[in-house]
């Protein structure tokens, strides 16, 4: 069994910490040495106690699936026979509201786009390759959001 982590770092500063004015940018530390710089989304906390130039935790939730995802994809399209030259997703997550009026990330849309040295996949066995992409990815057996791969 893997383990993952990651080292989240806060300091107030001589913000004043009542009444909500104070900074939710923050700094995500990676055991690789990778450093990002992440806060509360704009539109949950308004600017400047939020930072537009930073992750926000529901971007990276997206990403990571999406990632995730790809990363799968690529080893069974190699495995297949099938030379990707490059892969991209513009994946959009969407919010919603819980039943105790909570916010959950309800629904994650995949829009994967591969180039392909040679040979292609057909359509049927493209989809496939998403379908065990998303059987088998760590992040989308972890959560209970939609995910829909959405495939020309």
């Amino acid at each position: 069994m893997s383990h993952h982590s990651a080292t989240v770092i806060w300091n107030r500063g001589d913000d004043v910490f009542t009444g909500g004015r104070y900074s939710r940018a923050h700094l995500w530390q990676f055991d690789g040495g990778v450093s990002v710089t992440a806060s509360a989304a704009p539109d949950v906390v308004p600017l400047p106690f939020s930072r537009a130039d930073a992750v926000d935790p529901e971007e990276a939730f997206v990403a990571a699936l999406a990632s995730c995802h790809m990363l799968f994809f690529l080893d069974l399209a190699r495995q297949a026979g099938f030379v990707v030259d490059s892969y991209r997703d513009q994946a959009v997550g969407e919010m919603g509201k819980t039943g105790d009026a909570g916010d959950w990330m309800q629904t994650v849309h995949l829009y994967p786009k591969a180039a392909w040295q040679g040979a292609a996949p057909d359509s049927t066995a493209l989809s496939d390759l998403h379908h065990r992409a998303h059987k088998l990815c760590f992040i989308a057996n972890s959560v209970k959001s939609e995910i829909i791969t959405h495939l020309d």
